[in-house]
């Protein structure tokens, strides 16, 4: 997998050196769909549907970014045998996070997406509130 913003094909050690000069802020896509995490899956499905998104940035009731949650991931919940139509994306999310940070540089945000086997990590600033996501391409 590549990132987002596509790399100029460089040496192997310039674009290792180019990575570790970047930050996540310089290469993050804008915030795109925010929902409330008292949402139910079904209403999450259709938001992320009519916004043809592959994740949503999930928020509690103050505004402050809870995580991310992708279609696969709402695809799976609905399709369990615990499925109810009341079922909220705060039951499906758990803990808060991984987040990163607009200053972390890409290569640590690259390492640290790969180790967890994340394709969108949510970018927020120091209150928690939501800025962008960081994507890895297809």
């Amino acid at each position: 997998m590549t990132l987002v913003q596509m790399l100029p094909r460089l040496a192997h050690a310039d674009a290792h050196a180019n990575l570790a000069n970047r930050t996540v802020g310089d290469v993050m896509e804008a915030a795109g769909p925010q929902v409330c995490d008292d949402m139910t899956v079904e209403v999450a499905l259709a938001v992320m549907a009519g916004a043809r998104a592959d994740h949503l940035l999930v928020c509690d009731e103050d505004g402050l970014c809870t995580g991310l949650i992708t279609h696969a991931q709402l695809t799976t919940v609905r399709d369990g045998a615990a499925y109810t139509d009341r079922t909220r994306l705060r039951d499906v999310l758990g803990d808060r996070g991984p987040f990163t940070s607009p200053t972390t540089t890409m290569a640590e945000a690259n390492h640290a997406m790969r180790y967890r086997r994340l394709t969108a990590l949510p970018v927020v600033d120091e209150r928690g509130g939501a800025l962008g996501v960081l994507a890895l391409s297809r």
